[in-house]
């Protein structure tokens, strides 16, 4: 579904990432996970065509990011509260997106009732803008906008940041259910290594750019990826 090739990026002469190859097949529950300036965020935009490649290029479902938009029709994702529109209320945003995605008022009014135990009573019909929400509440409703139109690929980056506990497990079910009964290609990175865990199949570590380990998910993963960190 996703498949990588010779990428990097380079800025004022520094290499940020640098990944001759990675391929992420339909359906897989992919994590990706490493310190701050391992390169995370880089890879996600340039997945999403945020940013440029310096070199290489990514394919989404054998489509080239950085030269068609034909992949945004199946792609969604969110990253960060920058991602909403803090003028609209949750309500009018998520009627927003539907319309991108061919979703009528209706459609959507179905949709978001099934994540009323995830929005935990804090997001729909409180009459407050999206800029005005915590950043907990900001962040759940730009994950289940991201899950409107059945998407394909979903991308997420830090979901469980700024999360309370019940809202980190509701998650954590949703995606799981996304992956391993509709199919879905999920892409998570985290700190989080614990939930990381939880929730993907495989993971990737990113050092300074560079992958340095490829981790098919099982019991000794969170051990591993443990000892790796801790020095």
């Amino acid at each position: 579904m996703i498949s990588v090739s010779n990428l990097s990026k380079t800025y004022n002469g520094v290499t940020v990432l640098n990944i001759e190859n990675l391929d992420i097949p339909k359906g897989q529950s992919f994590g990706l996970v490493g310190n701050n300036g391992a390169g995370k965020t880089t890879f996600f935009s340039l997945l999403l065509d945020l940013i440029q490649p310096t070199t290489g290029h990514i394919k989404n479902n054998n489509i080239l990011v950085h030269e068609s938009e034909i992949w945004k029709s199946f792609t969604s994702s969110f990253i960060d509260e920058s991602f909403l529109i803090g003028y609209l209320t949750p309500e009018e945003y998520f009627y927003f997106i539907g319309e991108l995605r061919g979703q009528n008022k209706a459609d959507i009014d179905t949709f978001v009732a099934q994540f009323e135990d995830f929005f935990n009573g804090e997001i729909i019909n409180k009459k407050k803008y999206l800029r005005d929400l915590s950043k907990g509440n900001q962040k759940k409703a730009g994950i289940v906008a991201a899950l409107i139109g059945n998407p394909e690929v979903i991308v997420l980056d830090e979901p469980f940041a700024n999360l309370d506990p019940t809202t980190q497990i509701r998650l954590k079910k949703i995606i799981k259910e996304l992956a391993e009964t509709k199919g879905v290609t999920i892409l998570i990175s985290s700190h989080d290594l614990m939930h990381v865990t939880e929730v993907c199949e495989r993971i990737v570590v990113l050092e300074k750019g560079n992958v340095i380990k490829d981790l098919q998910t099982g019991a000794a993963t969170l051990k591993e990826l443990e000892a790796h960190f801790a020095g």
